[in-house]
C-alpha cells in the first residue's frame, strides 16, 4: 500500500487505538494542545478505559493521515524528541493519572522512546550500554549459559553483542524453556503480548492481544535465529554439577547428552575429543555422553518454574489411567469421550480447563482453594490486520502502545500489595485499595455465574486479592456451568484404579488426571550439584526449600555465579518475566564486563551486603499481601518465608539492578 495514498491510510487507520494514536501526532505535529482535548476523557491505561468523543477520534485519524502522506514526500516530525518534561505530561495524559518523573527512564528505555534532555536523567552508564573501546584491553573469558528459555536467550544476546564467546547447555531439543515445554491445550500468556516480549526486539505482528504458546515459541525461536544463537548451544544436554576451581578461579561444568539423542556410534564407542578450547566431550558408556566446559563465569537461566510438583496422593501408584501433568503433555493424546479429573485451580488450570472442557466426556475439577479469576479485556482478541499495519507503519504508534500496557500491567497494582495494618478486612481485603479491587472482581464474578450461588459459593476465594496470582478468565466461568462439568471443593481421600475418591466418600470415575499442580519452585536449581567456594553446596547454603541470594541474582562462595529468575524475583502485581530478564542480565553484564576489562578474576557476593539484602526483604515482604495471615502459597517455603516473591515495584527492581557496584563484592585479581 502506498504511503502517500490518503485514503488508504485513513482506512487502516481505523484499527488505531485513538490514544497512542493522539500521542504520536503529538510527535509528528508538535499539536500539545491536543492533550487538553483528550485528557479528560481518558480514566485509565487500557483500551476500554477511554471515551474519547467519535469526531475527535476522527479528527485524529484525518490529521494522522495527512502527516504520514506528507512524511512521503521528504517531510520530518515536529517532535521526534520532546523533552523528559514534555514526555511526562503525555505519558500522564495517556494513562489518565500522574506519572511521577521517577518512572520517566525506565519508562523510555522499555518502550524505546527518545528526549531531547536524555543526558539529564542522571543515569549511570555502566559497561552493559557500551561496547569496550576499540583497543582497550580485554581478557580472554568464556562464560557459560544453563538453559535456553527466555531468560538464558536474553543473556545470550548481550554476551554476543559485546562479542564475548559464551556455550548455552539446554536439556530439551529447542530453544523457550518453559514455553517449549508447556504444550497443554489453552497455553497462552497471561500478560499482553505486546508488553511480553524484549524491549530490544519488539514484535508488532502478535496474532492475538494474549497469544498463545505456539506463537511466544516462535517468537523466542525467532530472537535465537536474528541474534544467532543457536550455534552456541550445546542441546539436549542437562548440566549435572557446576564446580568451581578456587586455584584459577573459574568453573568447571559437566553435562550430559543422553544416548537418545545420540548416534549408534556416538553412543557405543568410548571416545575423548576436544569439541573446542573451552569443552571435552568423552563418551563413556552407550548410555551417556560427558561434556566438560572450563567458565570464567556462569549464568545460570534455570528460573523457578522448570521441574514439575506431583503430589503425593494416598493410592496414586495404584491409577490405571493416565496421569498427565500439564508442563508435561503428551503431543498426541484423544480426550474425546474421556472421563477427566483435573487437579488444581491455578494459572494453568484455567487455561486447559475451558479448552478441554467441549472435548471430554466429563470433567471434575477438584480445587483445593479458589482463585481470583478476573475479566482481563482483550483476553481472547485477535489483532486485526489493521492495528498490525498501524503498529508497523505510524511513527511513534507501537512505542506509545506498549507504554499504556507496560503502566496498565504494572506498578499501577503495586499498591493494592501492601497491609494496611488499621484495616479490618478480615480474610476478605487488606486496605481500601484491596478492597475496590475485590468489589470490581467480585462484580465480574457475579455477572459471569448469575443464577448459579451454588458455584458462586465454591469459586470465591477465602483470601484477599493478590494473595496469589490474580488470573485471567479465559472461559473458566463459563466451563463450570457447563452440564459435563463438576466443581468439587472436597479434599482427596484416596486414588483408585479408575476414580478418585474424597474425604466425604464422594466418588469421581477418571480415565485420566490432569495435575495442574505447579512446579517445585522453592526447589531452586535442583537437581545440579553445584559447589562453590570451598567445596561448599547450594543445598548446604539453602536446605531444599530457603534459596536466598543478593538482588536474586548472587550469592556468597559462589564467585562469577548469576542466577536468573532466582530467589526472591517473582513479580507479584504484574510485569513481565522478559522484562526481569532484561534487568539481571544489565547488571551482571556490568560484572561480566569488569572480569573482561579489568585485572580481576571473580567477583564474590559480600557476606553482608547480601544479609543485609535479605533482612530486607523479608522485612518488607511481612507487609505485603502474601503474608497476611489467610493466605497458604507455594510462594512460602515450609517454614512460612516467602522464597519465589520479590518485595519491589519494577521501577525499585529496574534502579536496584540498573548497575552493579563491584564494593559490593570481594574482588579477586
Amino acid at each position: 500500500m502506498s504511503l502517500s495514498d490518503f485514503s488508504s491510510i485513513r482506512a487502516r487507520l481505523e484499527g488505531a487505538n485513538p490514544v497512542p494514536l493522539a500521542m504520536s501526532l503529538i510527535h509528528m505535529t508538535g499539536d500539545l494542545s491536543l492533550l487538553e482535548h483528550i485528557t479528560p476523557h481518558i480514566r485509565g491505561a487500557w483500551e476500554h478505559l477511554e471515551s474519547i468523543p467519535p469526531e475527535l477520534t476522527g479528527d485524529i485519524r484525518d490529521r494522522m493521515a495527512a502527516c504520514m502522506v506528507e512524511m512521503s514526500k521528504g517531510g520530518s516530525p515536529s517532535m521526534a524528541q520532546p523533552s523528559s518534561s514534555v514526555i511526562q505530561k503525555m505519558m500522564s495524559a495517556a494513562v489518565g493519572e500522574q506519572v511521577s518523573e521517577a518512572y520517566v527512564p525506565m519508562l523510555l528505555e522499555q518502550v524505546g522512546l527518545q528526549v531531547s534532555d536524555q543526558h539529564m536523567l542522571n543515569l549511570a552508564q555502566s559497561a552493559t550500554h557500551d561496547e569496550v573501546q576499540s583497543g582497550a584491553q580485554t581478557n580472554d573469558i568464556h562464560i557459560a549459559i544453563i538453559g535456553a528459555g527466555a531468560s538464558g536467550l536474553c543473556a545470550a544476546i548481550q554476551l554476543g553483542k559485546l562479542g564475548i564467546p559464551y556455550t548455552i547447555f539446554e536439556k530439551n531439543a529447542e530453544v523457550g524453556g518453559t514455553w517449549y515445554e508447556n504444550r497443554y491445550p489453552g497455553c497462552a500468556v497471561d500478560t499482553p503480548n505486546h508488553f511480553y516480549q524484549f524491549s530490544f526486539e519488539p514484535n508488532n505482528n502478535w496474532p492475538n492481544y494474549f497469544s498463545q504458546r505456539d506463537a511466544i515459541q516462535a517468537y523466542l525461536e525467532h530472537c535465537a535465529d536474528k541474534y544467532e544463537v543457536r550455534q552456541h548451544i550445546r542441546f539436549n544436554t542437562e548440566v549435572s554439577s557446576v564446580v568451581f576451581d578456587e586455584a584459577t578461579q573459574t568453573w568447571l561444568i559437566q553435562a550430559i547428552e543422553k544416548a537418545s539423542q545420540l548416534s549408534f556410534n556416538q553412543a557405543t564407542i568410548e571416545t575423548t575429543a576436544q569439541y573446542s578450547d573451552h569443552i571435552t566431550i568423552q563418551t563413556t558408556n552407550a548410555t551417556d555422553r560427558v561434556e566438560h566446559l572450563h567458565a570464567n563465569a556462569v549464568i545460570c537461566a534455570v528460573g523457578q518454574l522448570n521441574r514439575p510438583a506431583i503430589p503425593k496422593l494416598p493410592g496414586l501408584e495404584q491409577y490405571q489411567g493416565r496421569v498427565i501433568h500439564t508442563a508435561q503433555w503428551p503431543d498426541q493424546i484423544d480426550l474425546k469421550g474421556k472421563k477427566v479429573a483435573l487437579i488444581g485451580t491455578g494459572a494453568s488450570a484455567v487455561q486447559v480447563g475451558p479448552a478441554i472442557a467441549a472435548q471430554v466426556e466429563s470433567l471434575a475439577v477438584l480445587q483445593r482453594s479458589g482463585s481470583w479469576v478476573v475479566r482481563r479485556p482483550n483476553i481472547d482478541g485477535v489483532v486485526s490486520e489493521d492495528t498490525k499495519w498501524v503498529l508497523n507503519n505510524v511513527p511513534f504508534y507501537a512505542p506509545w502502545y506498549r507504554f499504556q500496557l507496560f503502566w496498565a500491567f504494572g506498578d499501577g497494582l503495586f499498591e493494592a500489595l501492601k497491609i494496611d495494618p488499621t484495616w479490618q478486612g478480615g480474610s476478605e481485603s487488606i486496605s481500601a485499595f484491596n478492597a475496590r479491587l475485590r468489589e470490581s472482581m467480585m462484580k465480574h464474578i457475579r455477572r459471569e455465574l448469575v443464577g448459579r450461588d451454588d458455584l458462586l459459593k465454591k469459586v470465591v476465594p477465602d483470601f484477599p486479592p493478590f494473595g496469589k496470582r490474580v488470573l485471567g478468565d479465559a472461559g473458566w466461568y463459563s466451563m463450570l456451568k457447563r452440564d459435563n462439568v463438576r466443581l468439587e471443593t472436597g479434599e482427596i481421600k484416596q486414588v483408585h484404579a479408575k476414580a478418585v475418591e474424597l474425604e466425604d466418600g464422594t466418588l469421581l470415575e477418571a480415565d485420566i488426571l490432569v495435575m495442574a499442580t505447579g512446579f517445585q519452585a522453592g526447589r531452586m536449581l535442583w537437581p545440579m550439584d553445584i559447589q562453590g567456594r570451598g567445596g561448599v553446596t547450594i543445598r548446604q547454603k539453602w536446605s531444599d526449600d530457603d534459596p536466598r541470594a543478593f538482588l536474586g541474582i548472587t550469592a556468597p562462595e559462589f564467585p562469577n555465579f548469576f542466577m536468573m529468575y532466582g530467589p526472591n524475583t517473582n513479580i507479584g502485581h504484574g510485569g513481565s518475566a522478559l522484562f526481569l530478564a532484561e534487568c539481571q542480565t544489565r547488571y551482571f553484564m556490568g560484572l561480566i564486563q569488569a572480569l573482561r576489562t579489568q585485572p580481576i578474576r571473580s567477583v564474590e557476593c559480600r557476606q553482608d551486603v547480601h544479609d543485609r539484602y535479605n533482612q530486607e526483604i523479608d522485612r518488607l515482604l511481612g507487609q505485603l499481601s502474601w503474608s497476611h495471615p489467610s493466605v497458604s502459597t507455594w510462594y512460602k517455603n515450609a517454614k512460612g518465608r516467602i522464597v519465589t516473591n520479590q518485595p519491589w515495584s519494577l521501577l525499585d527492581y529496574w534502579r536496584l539492578t540498573y548497575e552493579a557496584k563491584l564494593s559490593d563484592y570481594h574482588l579477586v585479581g
